[in-house]
């Protein structure tokens, strides 16, 4: 009876004909061998899949994308260099900040559904400390406790990690911030496709699989009620960003400000490129629509072309550092938003129970990306800062945005 009612289905055999139907039986290849606990795990895991949608992604990662977005429908983007605004406007969107905060209409929502595998750190990312005997998750709640206001600091987990991130916040006493203001909720996970169509067993009980990327924050928002729970606390803007930048400013007034009086519904900060073929998306406007293009799309020409000031025409990266108005939520959550196919290396088990370790990509990874919703707007305000200031990304064990690359920059960082 209990199997019948977590399964969803009649009965085991109704399962196995649903998985034959999308040719993915071989996830209970090995259901005979797993204890109880097994069982249930991998049944609750295949429950959760959306195998109509699955296929479909399949699909288009089979056909690739043919779609090149033509040259002459791109356009640059206007933009705001902070360092160019007077000292009177710099204080003018500071106290118009302040004063949408001291109405309790400002929150942050940190994503943070990556675990620190790369970074040889055993748990959730945010608990990773760079050397100054603070977490990833300590550094971004100090500098929203320090604005003096009671900010909800909402968290996008991962089913992975949400577990651990709970009980490292418990642990640690929410870092003394007021836990009735610290909210986490989580983020949809999809599994991962060999080339051939298989759903990844990473283990013979164990779906391997993927949150589904940054993009993903508005459905998951809608999903779990943080949305509503924004409404009732009457919210009117969200800093978002990930949880890897140790130089994260979810307390810059000036920004909050910039973007609210230029009218805009979502604001970014950016930053020049380090050079004309620094592999990022850039902001720029296609068929006359806020965009952001990967730099595989934009031409060589492009990529080099300089305004009378020298500046590259094409030079502002996206950072992961945007402000969206409550607005933009409502609009995108039940919209969702399409997802992008990356080819990635996974080990897996095969069909004889074997452990097969990838030496190249194997592997379709989905995710949704949070800069396609800006497509769906008129226009965003971009405030352009400086890298040494506001980007001290931690993504690599060594080198460049490592955490001694980090380190360095915060500990030369303005606090």
């Amino acid at each position: 009876m209990y199997l019948r009612i977590l399964l969803g289905v009649d009965s085991l055999v109704d399962l196995v004909k649903m998985l034959k139907k999308y040719n993915q039986e071989h996830l209970l290849g090995f259901y005979d061998e797993l204890d109880e606990d097994g069982k249930t795990n991998l049944i609750s895991q295949i429950k959760g899949i959306d195998f109509e949608l699955i296929s479909e992604l399949y699909e288009m990662a089979q056909k690739g994308s043919d779609e090149k977005t033509d040259p002459s429908d791109i356009q640059p983007m206007a933009y705001t260099d902070k360092d160019e605004i007077s000292s009177v406007n710099k204080d003018r969107y500071k106290a118009i900040g302040r004063k949408i905060c001291e109405n309790g209409e400002y929150a942050v929502v940190t994503m943070a559904g990556g675990q620190g595998t790369r970074l040889g750190h055993t748990g959730p990312k945010g608990t990773f400390d760079i050397g100054i005997g603070k977490s990833l998750f300590e550094i971004q709640c100090e500098r929203i406790r320090n604005m003096g206001f009671n900010v909800p600091w909402y968290i996008m987990t991962s089913k992975e990690n949400d577990a651990d991130t709970k009980a490292f916040f418990e642990a640690n006493n929410y870092f003394g911030y007021d836990k009735e203001n610290i909210i986490f909720f989580t983020q949809r996970m999809l599994p991962m496709m060999l080339e051939n169509g298989r759903i990844v067993l990473e283990e013979k009980n164990r779906i391997k699989e993927g949150a589904d990327g940054h993009g993903g924050i508005f459905r998951a928002m809608i999903e779990s009620g943080v949305l509503d729970d924004m409404k009732r606390r009457n919210i009117k803007w969200i800093f978002t960003c990930g949880i890897d930048n140790v130089l994260t400013r979810p307390d810059d007034l000036l920004f909050l400000g910039y973007v609210s009086e230029k009218g805009s519904m979502i604001g970014c900060k950016s930053l020049v490129k380090r050079g004309p073929c620094e592999k990022v998306g850039v902001f720029c406007k296609v068929k006359g629509r806020p965009s952001v293009i990967e730099y595989t799309e934009i031409s060589e020409e492009m990529a080099n072309l300089r305004d009378e000031k020298g500046n590259l025409v094409y030079g502002d990266a996206h950072i992961l550092l945007n402000l969206f108005n409550i607005s933009v939520f409502e609009k995108m959550g039940g919209r969702g938003l399409p997802y992008h196919v990356a080819f990635k290396k996974t080990d897996y088990i095969n069909e004889k129970g074997e452990k097969v370790l990838a030496d190249k990509p194997n592997a379709y990874k989905y995710e949704a990306f949070i800069f396609d919703a800006f497509s769906y707007f008129d226009d965003i305000a971009i405030l352009r800062v400086k890298r040494e200031e506001e980007f001290a990304p931690v993504k690599n064990k060594e080198g460049e945005d490592s955490p001694k690359t980090a380190l360095e920059l915060y500990l030369n960082a303005d606090k």
